[in-house]
């Protein structure tokens, strides 16, 4: 179809251009651009771009008129970027139709005209072919000039053409350049006919040589396929045939098949019922044979009593023996007619007239000889050896209709007393049911000839001795002393091994895992050991459907000790059943304890997974376990931690084998861990928004996660070693990472996965998860510094030097030599360069702390450590125009170093430098630094070191250095409470004081504020007593701005001095006289602290405060609020003190007497009510009036 269109396409251009119908072939042009069809459209392109016909000139001047748009021009790009691909496809295509074409001319030697001009014709439509002028010469040349009726004809056909095909376009145009006739009134002639153009191109093609041969062609292809067509439906006939034939086949089969499904189901149940037959059968071929083990016992006894006859009895004895005789001849031969009736076929009923026969008999003997019995044994003795060594079996016990027939011999010295109808035996005064007493399980008096016989009676003695103990155990147990319940444990652990019922030995075995109630550890092992001896016995299937269940039934128990008793015999019952049940069974009552609540079953099962993993089968529970160490690891119980990682870790990784997958789970929970927690702050790009918030939890399981890595470490370096790529002659592990190992490590590029791990991914992390923590999380940052510290001591100096030190240099923005790193990790270690500030303000503060105490402080980088410690502090301060940016994070990273302790010598020789100074800021640089590191400092460095530091500081003509010293002195007061620093500290705040600055006392009193809550009461009498003082001194009434912040420092010191316990006699000497000349100015104080210290001075005066001022007159000069505060009517007023505070004033005399004017007086409030609202007034009036505390208000940290 589609040659048929590009045939009747062509034809349409040839005569739209042979009649220079310009315009509609220009539309033509466009629509096939539209419609994608560019093969069709080369002619045309090639017309309208030849210069010659359509000069550039006028082409520009048309389209100046035209206003581009910038969105339909590139759509218009799109497209014909589109089109040219389709294009170039096509084109592609058409070459190689040519090809083709051409080898088939060439194949052709005599083509005809006709056939020349049909490929010249489909030829035409592709480029590299003859021109289109060398085709119209030839179509002239053949048919001649083209007459008008013809053109008439194919106008119509086109414009027909054109609509047909949907170039509406192009036949409008077409119908405005055909002037000269109608194209809608096409005439009646032989060329009219629907759809012309396409029969013309028809016509034209049937009328070639290669149409007639291809129309016979398709004659005798058509019937061709008419005969197939008939074989066909033949085949199909036949096929149906078959099929109706089969179905009927199916039919009959299927009926058959039912009818044997039903025989087949006939036959199982008949099988059944035969089997039940036969078990029916076999439990009474049992009794008969234990009746006659039974009958046999008797017999043999009769024999026995034979030696107990004395001589004087020969007569007697003879015809006893004559009737015995007669009695065990008839019982052989009720014995043979007994085992004929068995021989039967099971199908015939056992009769049971041979029994009652047979019974009959024995109580017959029994009866008639229990007389000879007791006498004989009253003769001998109830411990005779012959009386006593005969053994009994419970079968010869026989009850018939109510009455007890006792066997002629009971063994243990136990005599028959015939005065108990209900056959109970007597010894030593103890009644015991004959039911109960088991038997021995041997006869060693069975005669050789009947050995066979005693093996069977022995069996049948055994069974019938272990059910009575089964029966007996469950009722024995509970009237057990616990402390003496493991006595019981040889016959629990026999009765289970031996007891042939499951459901029995299922209760026994309850029985023992709950032989007591909450097991010690010693009691445990016992019953532990117990099962293990139980489960070598019975084998694996038994231990697996006994034991194993009693385990799973326990898991849930309310007592953690039997909880505990599950968890310890697993482990040890593991080796002892199937290896798949290890990794199934066993491995989920684990994971189910795991989970438990009590901290020694987690613990235990920890232990005994542990010594479970060897014997797994294989390793396709491997992830499970990780999972389970990882949960284990997090435990919130150290027990459990430490036995997860002293263990459970070494055994995991010694069955799995799998150590880089441990390390890269661990990072990635290291740091998921840290990264679900909230940040610090919520403003984004601040530094505050880059740090987490650690939880308790989080805080835990950072820590334990640390720790294991830290344990990791040995595994890692073992790891490393086997798997080196390059020889090595070193046979100390400690030195095998040699800088020569290394250098080739760095010039051959060799792949070595796991010492690669620590440089490429582990210090990374720890970058990435020390840049996540605050400030104040110094535990988890020492835990990083330790796993450095042994990384360090694993793997050399070496790798130290050459990897971790230019890893965290780079890391804090320093500069460092990548030298034995290889090229292709290069870009990703330098990649860890801070590039914000904010960024390296966060190095500093959380990386530089790891690089001086991990990196740089290990023993043998010492020096390192000190010449870069310098050059921190005080070479970049030396440099001229040269300010130390983020001196704070850097201060913070020296106080971090400064909690270990090697290195105090080395931080205050560079302090000692940095005093001594005589830089200013350097001098302020130290002070600041002292301040930061006294809470990590003993009282003895602070009283060698830190003091005289500060106090050659302090003496510093620099006021800016002489502030910074003293509030350096104010965190060494709040930190030590030791008299002689305590001492010093005073001393030096008066050489402070004796300035007289305005500046320095108010620096004074605010760094003493701070110390006050965990202060001695020393320095607290010394700050009042120095308020006092310095509130004496008047200040000028011009200067506003100077007498406020003194009021504000002196209020806030007073206020915070007030929570806290003050003696009687600096109130009275101190705190009241200094509220009264803070209260004088009431300009310069401020609202919210002139209440308060009303307040204040109410209940420390004990109700005399009024007194006091109306006596001192205008001395005090009150303001009018005191008295409407605190006088009679006022609101305090009525509120009266006990008659103890009241003799704590400064003048007894001037008390006055409670106000009377009520009938109850009220009591005092206590010292603890009156403490406790100091502290609410001095920590919550603020909030309480909406004013902020300051800073130096806040406790510090």
């Amino acid at each position: 179809m589609d040659v048929d269109r590009s045939s009747l396409c062509n034809c349409v251009v040839n005569f739209l251009l042979e009649e220079n119908y310009l315009l509609t072939a220009f539309e033509l042009l466009h629509e096939l651009l539209d419609d994608g069809r560019d093969a069709q459209a080369i002619r045309l392109k090639e017309l309208f771009l030849d210069s010659s016909q359509f000069p550039p000139d006028q082409i520009s001047r048309l389209n100046s008129l035209r206003v581009a748009d910038p969105q339909s021009l590139l759509e218009e790009k799109e497209e014909i970027v589109e089109k040219f691909a389709l294009s170039e496809y096509e084109l592609r295509l058409a070459r190689e139709d040519i090809l083709k074409l051409k080898a088939e001319l060439e194949k052709i030697s005599k083509p005809t005209s006709d056939e020349f001009n049909g490929v010249k014709t489909d030829i035409s439509a592709h480029p590299g072919v003859e021109s289109q002028q060398h085709k119209k010469a030839a179509s002239s040349f053949d048919l001649g000039a083209l007459k008008d009726n013809e053109r008439r004809d194919l106008n119509c056909a086109v414009k027909e053409y054109l609509l047909l095909a949907g170039y509406r376009l192009t036949a409008m145009t077409f119908y405005e350049e055909v002037t000269d006739q109608n194209l809608d009134d096409w005439q009646k002639s032989s060329a009219y006919c629907t759809d012309a153009l396409r029969h013309y191109y028809y016509q034209y093609l049937s009328s070639t040589s290669e149409a007639a041969e291809e129309k016979v062609s398709m004659l005798r292809e058509n019937e061709r396929l008419v005969k197939e067509s008939e074989k066909v439906q033949n085949d199909m006939k036949s096929l149906q045939k078959n099929k109706d034939v089969a179905d009927a086949q199916v039919l009959t089969l299927n009926k058959s098949l039912e009818a044997l499904q039903k025989d087949i189901k006939e036959k199982e149940k008949l099988v059944h019922e035969l089997k039940q037959s036969l078990k029916l059968q076999s439990k009474d071929l049992n009794d008969c044979r234990a009746e006659i083990t039974s009958l046999k016992m008797h017999i043999e006894g009769s024999r026995l009593t034979q030696k107990l006859v004395t001589i004087d009895n020969d007569h007697a004895e003879t015809r006893t023996v004559e009737s015995y005789k007669e009695e065990i001849n008839l019982l052989h031969k009720q014995i043979e007619t007994l085992k004929a009736t068995q021989s039967v076929p099971l199908e015939i009923p056992r009769s049971t007239g041979g029994e009652q026969e047979i019974t009959e008999k024995a109580n017959e003997v029994l009866q008639s000889n229990m007389s000879i019995i007791i006498k004989s044994s009253s003769d001998k003795g109830l411990d005779s050896p012959d009386f006593a060594d005969t053994p009994i079996s419970a079968d010869q016990i026989h009850v018939d209709g109510g009455t007890s027939d006792i066997p002629d011999q009971i063994p243990g010295g136990i005599t028959v007393s015939p005065t108990h109808g209900n056959g109970s035996i007597v010894k030593s005064d103890q009644v015991f049911d004959y039911k109960e007493l088991p038997a021995l399980e041997e006869n060693g008096r069975v005669s050789k000839q009947d050995s066979f016989d005693g093996k069977l009676i022995s069996q049948k003695m055994g069974l019938r001795t272990i059910q009575i103990l089964s029966d007996a155990l469950p009722k024995i147990v509970p009237y057990v002393l616990i402390n003496h319940r493991e006595e019981l444990l040889p016959l629990i652990m026999c009765a289970i091994e031996r007891h042939p019922e499951s459901h029995t030995r299922d209760s026994l075995t309850h029985t023992l895992f709950n032989l007591i109630k909450r097991p010690d550890e010693q009691q445990r092992r016992i019953i532990m050991d117990a099962c293990v001896t139980l489960a070598k016995n019975v084998g694996e299937m038994r231990t697996e459907t006994e034991l194993l269940p009693q385990c799973w039934e326990q898991i849930n128990h309310t007592y953690e000790e039997r909880r505990l008793l599950v968890a310890q015999s697993c482990g040890e019952l593991a080796e002892y059943v199937r290896p798949e049940i290890r990794d199934s069974l066993i491995l989920s009552i684990m994971q189910q304890l795991i989970e438990d609540s009590a901290t020694v079953v987690r613990e235990a099962a920890a232990l005994n997974l542990a010594l479970l993993l060897p014997l797994f089968p294989n390793v396709d529970k491997y992830f499970k376990v990780e999972e389970i160490m990882f949960q284990l690891v997090c435990d919130p119980s150290g027990v459990v931690v430490e036995a997860t990682i002293k263990q459970l870790v070494p055994a995991l990784l010694n069955w799995g084998n799998k150590l880089d997958h441990v390390l890269r789970v661990l990072l990635s929970h290291i740091l998921g861990s840290t990264q679900r927690c909230p940040p610090l702050s919520g403003v984004e790009g601040s530094l505050e928004s880059c740090l987490r918030v650690l939880g308790e939890r989080e805080r835990w399981n950072l820590d334990v996660l640390l720790r294991l890595l830290l344990e990791l470490l040995p595994f890692l370096k073992r790891r490393t070693i086997e798997t080196c790529p390059f020889p090595n002659s070193s046979e100390n592990n400690r030195r095998i990472f040699t800088k020569s190992l290394i250098q080739l490590y760095a010039r051959e590029h060799a792949e070595w996965p796991a010492f690669e791990w620590l440089h490429i991914d582990c210090f990374p992390a720890l970058i990435q998860l020390a840049s996540l923590l605050p400030q104040k999380e110094d535990s988890l940052r020492t835990r990083l510094v330790k796993i450095l510290l042994a990384i360090s001591e694993h793997f050399g100096d070496e790798y130290m030097v050459c990897f971790t030190l230019p890893v965290f240099l780079v890391a804090v923005g320093g500069d460092a030599d990548f030298t034995f790193f290889p090229s292709k990790i290069q870009p990703r270690v330098k990649g860890l360069r801070p590039k914000t500030s904010v960024s390296e303000r966060l190095a500093t503060l959380c990386v530089l702390p790891l690089l001086l105490a991990g990196v740089l402080g290990s023993p043998n980088q010492r020096e390192q450590l000190t010449e870069y410690l310098r050059n921190l502090l005080v070479e970049r301060t030396m440099q001229d125009g040269q300010e130390t940016k983020h001196l704070d994070e850097i201060f913070n990273s020296v106080r971090f170093l400064c909690t270990f302790e090697e290195h105090h010598n080395m931080i205050f020789n560079i302090l000692w430098e940095m005093v001594l100074s005589s830089n200013i800021d350097m001098k302020i640089s130290a002070a600041n630094l002292l301040k930061v590191i006294v809470p990590c400092v003993d009282s003895k460095v602070a009283s060698a070191q830190v003091l005289p530091a500060l106090v050659t500081l302090g003496s510093d003509p620099n006021l800016n250095v002489k502030y910074a010293s003293i509030d350096a002195f104010g965190a060494v007061a709040q930190h030590f409470r030791n008299d002689v620093i305590v001492d010093k500290i005073r001393v030096q705040m008066d050489a402070f004081l004796e300035d007289g600055s305005h500046e320095a006392a108010i620096v004074v009193v605010r760094s003493l504020v701070v110390a006050i809550p965990n202060s001695t009461d020393r320095l607290r009498d010394y700050l009042l007593s120095k308020i006092f003082q310095l509130s004496n001194a008047q200040l000028p009434v011009t200067d506003i701005t100077r007498r406020r912040a003194r009021a504000n420092a002196f209020c806030e010191s007073i206020r915070a001095l007030d929570a806290t316990d003050i003696p009687a006699n600096s109130v009275r000497d101190f705190l009241l006289p200094a509220i009264q000349n803070l209260l004088k100015d009431p300009d310069a104080i401020d609202p919210v602290h002139k209440e308060a210290l009303e307040i204040i001075a109410k209940e420390r005066s004990g109700g005399t405060f009024d007194t006091i001022s109306k006596v001192m007159g205008a001395h005090i000069g009150l303001a009018s609020s005191m008295t409407s505060l605190f006088g009679e009517g006022g609101i305090l007023g009525s509120s009266t003190n006990s008659s103890t505070n009241r003799k704590e004033t400064a003048d007894p005399s001037s008390a006055i007497e409670p106000i009377e004017n009520s009938k109850v007086s009220p009591l005092p409030p206590s010292a603890e009510d009156t403490r406790f609202k100091r502290i609410m007034r001095g920590s919550f009036s603020e909030m309480l009036r909406g004013k902020p505390k300051a800073i130096d208000d806040n406790p510090p940290n």
